[in-house]
């Protein structure tokens, strides 16, 4: 059912943070039977999720968005400032429109709804352990609704982003190759799939995606991506 692991890389530590115990257990031992990962450690709530994340600097943290004693949002902010090496792979529902935009500016990597196969979890942590964001078209839908709202409502850094036109003051203007990977990004190719299509080395893609980050202001690869598709369906 996985794939093999990625030759000479240790395995991809990871904590799961889910209040429904039944839903916790089954993902450990999903990822107890995937020979390039194991779980090392279950938070029942958002604050034992960043207690766990802090004591055991895990690569990859599986967060459920509606916690108690503090919630998913919240936890992934502390988390991925503290910890910026860390990865938060997000798990909603689709009716978590507006917490889902917050995750996103909280700085998780990637969101995945609850009803997403085996191997689409498996996969997705592997994406974020190689330095990749997944995001569903209906989460990308909706994120951009909320882009959209929060536009209409008033004057944010995001909005000004969004209507600011190329290589205006504050916003550095992209190479044409830099141009081009940011098209790929959102078309949702992973930093492999776009250095096969730009007959580049990996790495190379990985150095051209940060460059872009920084100049267009974004502080995930994901919030990259939706704010570029918000801005050219305004076009």
């Amino acid at each position: 059912m996985t794939s093999l692991a990625e030759p000479q890389l240790p395995a991809i530590r990871v904590v799961i943070a889910e209040d429904q115990e039944l839903v916790r257990r089954g993902t450990a031992l999903l990822l107890s039977v995937a020979s390039d990962m194991e779980c090392v450690g279950q938070a029942c709530n958002g604050d034992e999720a960043v207690k766990l994340a802090l004591l055991l600097r895990p690569d990859v943290v599986l967060m459920d968005l509606h916690m108690p004693v503090k919630s998913g949002v919240a936890a992934t902010r502390e988390i991925t400032l503290a910890l910026p090496g860390i990865h938060v792979l997000v798990l909603t529902t689709l009716d978590d429109d507006e917490t889902v935009f917050e995750a996103v500016r909280a700085g998780a990597h990637g969101y995945l709804l609850k009803d997403a196969s085996e191997e689409e979890l498996l996969e997705a942590i592997r994406a974020l352990r190689r330095g990749e964001s997944r995001l569903t078209p209906q989460i990308a839908r909706k994120v951009m609704d909320q882009f959209s709202r929060l536009a209409r409502s008033d004057e944010t850094s995001t909005a000004r982003y969004l209507t600011r036109p190329s290589g205006s003051a504050g916003h550095e203007s992209l190479s044409e190759k830099e141009e081009k990977v940011l098209s790929l990004i959102t078309e949702g190719l992973s930093n492999r799939q776009i250095a096969q299509a730009m007959s580049l080395a990996e790495g190379t893609i990985k150095n051209y995606v940060s460059r872009v980050m920084d100049k267009l202001h974004a502080n995930t690869r994901t919030e990259l991506a939706v704010m570029t598709r918000r801005k050219r369906r305004d076009l």
